[in-house]
């Protein structure tokens, strides 16, 4: 075991991430649902972004609480116990004074991606998205009858032209990038907005992703950004501006993601122009039927924000070990790669080309000779590329290494 994963799993003994708990069984899309893509069933499987773990002990007891309480009827999330949670979390984590009028409330991030892209684009319109993109990302556009238009990674000048382009109505960032972990600089994200702002395009930051962003790297909330871009005083959501004059821009997110409850739905975002927000919420509750959110979702976030902060910190660290013995055993078969862990997530997204191995032959290898599922790359517009999910205990990571490493060598042989 390398030094920085032994020194990973030393900070997390306060909770137990090696156990392995079979998920088999419990209608799981990861595990039980692995035969829709890879046709196969009975696969160890390192896809769909959910982690192995329980979710931390706090929010568990929580969930218990309320289920022991009995009456499950309608709720509200517009109710200080969920609001002040969020705003505790955004002071507690990135120092920011979150102003929580400008708080709206989903079932879900792509569900609230969804009706942004509804109101600030027509059918035939462009929507503009980094290269490679997250495959939720795709559906969502294309579903809606939008045009799909990708810009590469860190590309400006593909990114001016495209925004440029009379129809292109809205640019969708990652922020962190999913699937390439990328944590995106201030710097970065001011001439995003900068642009944004100049060519007329609406900004929508998905930021589920930000609280997993590892050590030596910062994630500045894009509603900082946007604030400090209308002339504000440049804090999350401190102030009630960014109407369409300084642009139009909305964060949306979840804690479902950082503390793995997916399956209670659930998702909240801050909207920048209160006619936007106004409107958003009405479709929500009108046109969608979507008053009343779930209770438990409510519930887990008001845990997790409150006292999950030390399982999140052991679980990152647990996941930067799973990172560091992936770098360690590629460096070792492939030093060629030059791989490096992703700056957030628990995703490694592993560029294969210098190896030269045709992504399908690889495939085929790892389904039906190693029997694990990996996501290749071609799933984000990127062959050549693959992502394998390591948010899982020690064991399942090393078994998913070990099998890409002689499949590798089984397709170059």
């Amino acid at each position: 075991m390398s030094e920085g994963a032994r020194n990973a799993v030393s900070t997390t003994a306060r909770y137990d991430f090696d156990t392995v708990i079979d998920r088999r069984g419990t209608w799981c899309v990861q595990w039980d649902g692995v035969a829709d893509r890879f046709g196969v069933d009975g696969l160890l499987p390192f896809t769909i972004s959910d982690m192995d773990f329980e979710t931390a002990p706090e929010v568990l007891a929580a969930l218990r609480a309320r289920l022991d309480h009995g009456v499950l009827g309608y709720t509200t999330w517009q109710q200080d116990d969920f609001l002040s949670a969020v705003a505790h979390w955004y002071g507690t984590r990135y120092g920011a004074d979150l102003d929580t009028g400008r708080l709206v409330y989903g079932p879900s991030v792509l569900s609230q991606l969804s009706q942004l892209l509804q109101m600030w684009t027509s059918e035939g319109e462009g929507v503009v998205v980094h290269t490679p993109t997250y495959d939720g990302f795709r559906k969502a556009v294309l579903g809606l009858g939008r045009e799909l238009r990708g810009v590469p990674l860190g590309d400006t000048e593909a990114l001016e032209r495209e925004l440029a382009r009379a129809d292109a109505k809205v640019l969708v960032l990652c922020s962190p990038h999913n699937p390439t972990g990328r944590v995106w600089t201030e710097a970065e994200l001011r001439e995003m907005a900068e642009l944004a702002r100049r060519h007329g395009a609406a900004v929508i930051s998905d930021e589920i992703h930000a609280d997993f962003v590892h050590d030596g790297h910062v994630h500045v909330p894009y509603a900082r950004i946007a604030d400090a871009g209308d002339g504000g005083v440049g804090e999350a959501g401190v102030r009630d501006g960014g109407g369409p004059a300084g642009g139009r821009w909305a964060v949306i997110t979840s804690a479902s993601k950082s503390f793995n409850f997916p399956a209670l739905t659930g998702s909240y975002g801050i909207i920048g122009d209160p006619a936007d927000r106004a409107e958003y919420l009405r479709r929500m509750e009108t046109a969608e039927g979507l008053a009343s959110p779930a209770v438990l979702s409510l519930t887990a976030h008001i845990a997790a924000y409150r006292e999950g902060a030390a399982w999140l910190d052991a679980v990152r660290a647990y996941v930067t070990g799973n990172l560091a013995m992936v770098a360690e055993r590629l460096d070792a078969e492939f030093p060629e790669l030059a791989w490096v862990p992703p700056q957030a997530g628990y995703l490694a997204w592993i560029d294969l080309r210098p190896l030269g191995v045709e992504e399908e032959a690889l495939q085929r290898v790892l389904i039906e000779r190693e029997k694990v599922a990996i996501m290749p790359g071609s799933v984000y517009g990127a062959p050549g590329f693959l992502r394998l999910n390591l948010g899982c205990p020690r064991s399942k990571a090393e078994a998913g290494v070990s099998a890409l490493v002689r499949g590798l060598r089984t397709v170059r042989a």
